[in-house]
């Protein structure tokens, strides 16, 4: 079972337009679809279409008409009553798949409803195998909102807690990794150097930047770091070595929830004994078969490539923050 959670759902409306997108101008689309989204929601949408079970834990207010885009999925969820309605997402996608994206503030939490859903996070944790906290926080949740879910999971379920993977950015990311100790993080390569508050070394290949970024975290700080690039595909990063994957040729359609698609794609693998070569295959399979589908569609296995993911394994200096050498 994998287990997440969405604090700021999103009803995500998608519009396709035939031309690059023209900033001040009156412009014809040639469609438009919602999905209900929010990162958690997005994983557990691709896990679900794999036939794999998992629970989506999110805030909703009883009478909010995102509830019936939710119901669409078919995910099994569970759901906080929370005051306010969910917000909306907007995404303008070009046919060259350049996206433009608007996102709205969610409803608001007090101290009693952010308790509320940390309590149904631990229950629904019991016999998981991992919990996924992703996405940003809902506007009245701390920073260190993520570090107090873990912190209530591990203390509840103990050496049966499921592992933790963070899929956030900013303030929220730094707290989890400073204090939470995730068993995975899941940032892009800007992500990764904000949070360490260091530049992406431009004399290297992005690959090998974002590994020697990535070699200050893990192990000292998260179990591993599985690093999305975009069109240049995934760098994982273990203690026990770092690999960086090619995707295969991809027609972009919209590459909202792409990021999110290739976490599920690596827990789906992960869950199924797969070594780290065939983890990161699989979620840059996975995020690039969302990259190919409009909106935030989740990918299924039949949507998956069947062309080649080639795999590397990177060789990396001595890092004087893990102490280590990762050959």
């Amino acid at each position: 079972m994998i287990v997440t959670l969405t604090t700021n759902p999103s009803l995500d409306r998608t519009i396709a337009l035939e031309a690059p997108l023209r900033v001040g101008e009156v412009q014809g689309a040639l469609s438009a679809r919602e999905d209900a989204g929010g990162k958690g929601i997005n994983v557990a949408r691709v896990v679900a279409a794999a036939s794999r079970p998992t629970l989506a834990v999110l805030p909703l207010d009883p009478t909010d008409p995102f509830a019936g885009a939710l119901d669409a999925t078919g995910i099994d969820v569970h759901t906080v009553a929370h005051d306010g309605a969910t917000r909306a997402n907007v995404t303008i996608a070009d046919a060259a798949g350049v996206t433009t994206k608007l996102n709205l503030p969610g409803a608001a939490f007090t101290a009693e409803d952010a308790a509320a859903l940390t309590a149904a996070v631990v229950a629904a944790s019991e016999g998981a195998s991992w919990l996924v906290l992703a996405g940003s926080l809902a506007p009245g949740l701390p920073d260190d909102y993520y570090v107090q879910v873990i912190g209530a999971v591990r203390s509840a379920w103990g050496a049966a807690a499921p592992r933790i993977a963070v899929d956030t950015s900013g303030a929220a990311l730094a707290a989890a990794v400073a204090s939470g100790r995730p068993d995975l993080i899941k940032p892009n390569d800007e992500e990764l150097a904000e949070l360490v508050g260091r530049d992406v070394d431009a004399a290297l290949a992005l690959p090998d930047a974002v590994a020697d970024i990535a070699a200050a975290l893990v192990p000292a700080s998260v179990g591993a770091a599985l690093v999305t690039l975009g069109g240049d595909g995934a760098v994982l990063v273990t203690p026990d070595g770092s690999w960086h994957g090619t995707p295969p040729p991809t027609r972009v359609r919209s590459t909202v929830g792409a990021g999110d698609s290739s976490l599920a794609g690596y827990l789906l693998a992960e869950t199924a004994g797969a070594e780290p070569e065939d983890r990161l295959r699989s979620g840059i399979r996975y995020g690039s078969a969302a990259a190919s589908l409009p909106g935030t569609q989740p990918p299924t296995p039949d949507d998956l490539s069947t062309g080649d993911v080639p795999v590397r394994r990177l060789l990396q200096k001595d890092n004087p923050t893990t102490g280590g050498h990762r050959d």
